[in-house]
């Protein structure tokens, strides 16, 4: 018996050694200009550039496959940081993908819900909660404003709210022209 528990038990420390061999040998590290563009992205996740996510349209953006102007919720300021870390040419944003509009967050009218869940399987970031047959709520802080709730709601009882000003929130209206000192 004593034989038996010894040679599981160094098994399993021949086991533990090759897996760690193993992961340090043949770690995958993500693309850091991936991380990058990924960053700088809204993270609406809504899926109006055409790609399922923030973090699809980033890869997309760094293999060169997509352009830089397909995103509205990060609007003209995504676009200008997107083409300063890439070292491209700042395009307009695309009308096709939408329109630039204010950070919002949506609103269920509690008293018109009607608990189908269509609006739950809807979003992308699970920032409404609710049961079937029961009124549905959004948890605000998690809502990215993506807009996805409001197609599938039979009862329209969903509507979008703007933000409002807050120091944390607040943006020049007008871009900022950097100047660069030229070193002589």
């Amino acid at each position: 018996m004593l034989t038996a528990i010894l040679v599981m038990a160094l098994g399993a420390v021949l086991l533990g050694a090759a897996l760690g061999f193993a992961a340090v040998k043949f770690k995958v590290e993500g693309d850091p200009l991936v991380e990058k563009i990924d960053a700088i992205l809204p993270q609406t996740q809504c899926g109006q550039c055409g790609y399922p996510g923030c973090k699809p349209y980033a890869e997309a953006i760094a293999k060169g496959e997509a352009e830089i102007n397909c995103c509205p919720p990060g609007g003209e300021e995504g676009v200008h940081k997107l083409a300063d870390l890439l070292g491209r040419e700042y395009k307009p944003l695309s009308g096709e993908h939408g329109i630039e509009k204010p950070k919002s967050v949506a609103f269920i009218d509690e008293q018109t819900c009607i608990g189908c869940t269509l609006c739950i399987q809807a979003c992308p970031v699970d920032a409404i909660v609710g049961a079937a047959k029961q009124m549905h709520t959004i948890v605000a802080a998690q809502c990215t404003g993506c807009e996805l709730c409001l197609p599938p709601c039979p009862v329209n009882c969903i509507s979008m709210n703007p933000l409002p000003e807050t120091i944390d929130t607040w943006k020049w209206k007008y871009p900022v022209i950097e100047i660069k000192a030229q070193h002589a």
